[in-house]
């Protein structure tokens, strides 16, 4: 179906029907024949380029590099740290045969990538010189899920996963918390969607790490998503695949290592926080296009205006198209509209006779009459900057009308049955009252805050509380 006759539910009616109808409408996936799996169709890809870009750029600032680690994984490789293949168990695919010959050992495809880096350490690092070693791959993994919906949970997942390893401990947790920093920063300064980092609990933490760092982001329906994780494994992984180096005292020790990553869920993301009943609404920052001028009418001077401004915008590091397509303008500004690009010049041969064009902006869709002698790059320049702006605002806003606090489990129940959200209560850090509270509509620990937080009980025993903690449920 085309832009125009593509019905969106509304979000406020049915908030899974209209995120799937932007899906669908703005093309940014399809499903495909292989359960579980999408296609990423080409407006989509782009956010995804786009994503990649900024942060490989941020990543390589920091000295990370890039490599690519083997698909599969042997059994008895993924069995040696105890944790991990505990933890992915369940959503394992393995490779049982080669051709019509069946193999000898089964081989996992890669659920994350821990393992083949450790291998690979553990073959290529013999000397504190050799350290730190930063690294980055840009990949796809599989993992069995049986409930899919598209971006936020599929079984092939496109992500980054960054693998460091470290001479101590001390630089591996700077690492840790560095890479956490870059996630909210991305989300912030990029993604104009607020977010609240933290720790994991130890019931929530990723399997083989000894503490886990996160960054959650809370949509516009009051679920919670998890944004991007990053993990301190310490030496564990160095002991189980025997990963030593010798230091500066000649003396052999293991290394300490970190990974974190984030994935294309982040798309999801950008859809619930920002989009509206009309289609998808990007932050101008991550947008591949940010701006499209429609011609109206066939004169000469619509058609040179319309190229001397793209020309003008593209060369000054703002993206610009025209929509030359064969469709009518109320088509093209409907198609501009559920594609989310951010800022719309109307250009037709009547208005410019009065030396005015019409400048449209997709967050607000309020239209702004201008002067056509106007300098463009100025002006959108300046406009899409206060788009980035107002976005975050408004959903900064919005995170903090859906940000409660409780003190026991009957306020808790109360919230979430009214409305989702962030809610703040002390924890006393026991795993029984965790579990407990995941009893009430599968609420989760998003993270642990900063403890200087904590009021007094813990939300469900009423003992000393040790934690201040951030519930929700998730996707």
């Amino acid at each position: 179906m085309n832009a125009q006759n593509k019905k969106i539910t509304k979000r406020d009616e049915d908030f899974a029907a209209w995120y799937t109808d932007i899906v669908h409408a703005a093309r940014l996936c399809a499903y495909s024949s292989v359960k579980g799996c999408t296609v990423m169709e080409p407006n989509g890809y782009a956010i995804w380029e786009k994503m990649q870009q900024i942060l490989d750029k941020k990543f390589k600032e920091l000295g990370h590099v890039n490599v690519a680690m083997p698909l599969l994984i042997p059994e008895n490789m993924l069995k040696k740290e105890g944790e991990l293949v505990n933890g992915f168990a369940p959503e394992v695919a393995w490779v049982t045969h080669g051709g019509s010959k069946k193999l000898e050992e089964r081989l996992c495809i890669r659920p994350t990538s821990e393992t083949m880096f450790s291998d690979y350490y553990a073959t290529h690092v013999r000397s504190y010189k050799d350290l730190p070693c930063l690294f980055n791959q840009w990949c796809s993994v599989l993992r069995w899920e049986k409930e899919t919906r598209p971006f936020l949970r599929s079984r092939e997942i496109f992500w980054q996963e960054g693998h460091t390893i470290h001479a101590t401990k001390k630089e591996a947790e700077e690492e840790t918390k560095r890479m956490m920093d870059v996630y909210k920063w991305f989300h912030h300064e990029i993604l104009a969607i607020p977010s609240i980092t933290g720790m994991k609990t130890e019931k929530e933490k990723f399997a083989g790490a000894e503490y886990t760092l996160t960054n959650e982001a809370l949509m516009y329906n009051g679920v919670a998503l998890q944004a991007g994780t990053s993990h301190y494994f310490g030496q564990k992984f160095s002991e189980a695949y025997n990963i030593k180096f010798a230091n500066k005292d000649n003396k052999e020790e293991y290394a300490y290592q970190t990974s974190w990553g984030t994935s294309n869920r982040m798309i999801g993301g950008l859809i619930m926080v920002h989009s509206d009943d009309y289609g998808l609404v990007l932050p101008p920052r991550i947008a591949p296009k940010q701006v499209v001028i429609v011609p109206i009418g066939s004169d000469d001077m619509v058609y040179d205006l319309s190229n001397k401004i793209k020309d003008e915008l593209n060369k000054n590091d703002i993206t610009c198209y025209i929509d030359l397509t064969d469709k009518s303008p109320g088509f093209k500004f409907a198609e501009a509209e559920v594609n989310g690009i951010p800022v719309r010049i109307e250009i037709g041969a009547r208005d410019l006779k009065d030396n005015k064009v019409t400048i449209a902006r997709r967050d607000t869709r309020e239209k702004m009459v201008v002067d056509s002698n106007i300098d463009y790059v100025k002006y959108v320049s300046n406009l899409l900057d206060t788009i980035q702006k107002d976005m975050y605002n408004r959903a900064l806003k919005r995170r903090d009308e859906l940000t409660f606090e409780a003190t026991n489990l009957k306020e808790m129940e109360d919230i979430l049955n009214k409305q989702p959200g962030f809610i703040k209560a002390d924890w006393c850090g026991k795993k029984e009252c965790e579990e407990k509270i995941k009893e009430i509509k599968g609420c989760k620990s998003r993270c642990i805050t900063d403890d200087s937080f904590i009021t007094g009980k813990c939300v469900c025993c009423g003992k000393n509380a040790k934690h201040n903690v951030i519930w929700g449920i998730q996707y």
